[in-house]
C-alpha cells in the first residue's frame, strides 16, 4: 500500500478497505490508470481525472454513515439515479457526479460501468 494512501486515510482508517476495493476494481478493469494522491483527494486518470475519492460532505452529517467514502465521476450528460447524491453541470455538458458509499457491495456492477463510461468521456476530451 502506498504511503500516501495510508496517510490521506490517517483521519478515516476504518474507510481504507472501501477504497482498496474500489482501486482494485478499477485498475483490474480499465487500462492505463494513474493514481494520484493529493490533499483533499485521490485521482484516478487516464489522459485525464475521471474517477475520484474523497470524504466530501455531499449528505447532511446526521445522514452519513460512520464509514464512507465518496466516489466523484465526470459524464457527458446528467446520470439519473437514486444512488447519486449529488450531480452538478460546472462547464455545459461536463457533468460531475458523487455518489457516497458506506458498504463494499455498493461498488457493484453499475457503479464500475459508470466509472468506465467516465474514462472513455475523460480520454475523448482535448
Amino acid at each position: 500500500m502506498n504511503q500516501d494512501i495510508l496517510l490521506f486515510f490517517d483521519k478515516h482508517p476504518e474507510a481504507l478497505p472501501l477504497y482498496e476495493a474500489l482501486e482494485e476494481k478499477i485498475l483490474s478493469e480499465i487500462e492505463d490508470v494513474t493514481v494520484k494522491v493529493q490533499k483533499t483527494q485521490i485521482s484516478f486518470s487516464n489522459k485525464h481525472n475521471f474517477a475520484f475519492v474523497s470524504f466530501l460532505p455531499v449528505r447532511k452529517a446526521k445522514e452519513r454513515p460512520d464509514i464512507y467514502i465518496v466516489v466523484t465521476f465526470g459524464l457527458g450528460y446528467r446520470k439519473e439515479s437514486p444512488r447519486i447524491d449529488v450531480a452538478v453541470e460546472p462547464y455545459p455538458n461536463r457533468w460531475t457526479h458523487h455518489m457516497l458509499i458506506s458498504k463494499p457491495e455498493e461498488i457493484d456492477d453499475e457503479l464500475m460501468e459508470w466509472i468506465r463510461e467516465a474514462s472513455i468521456f475523460s480520454a475523448g476530451k482535448w
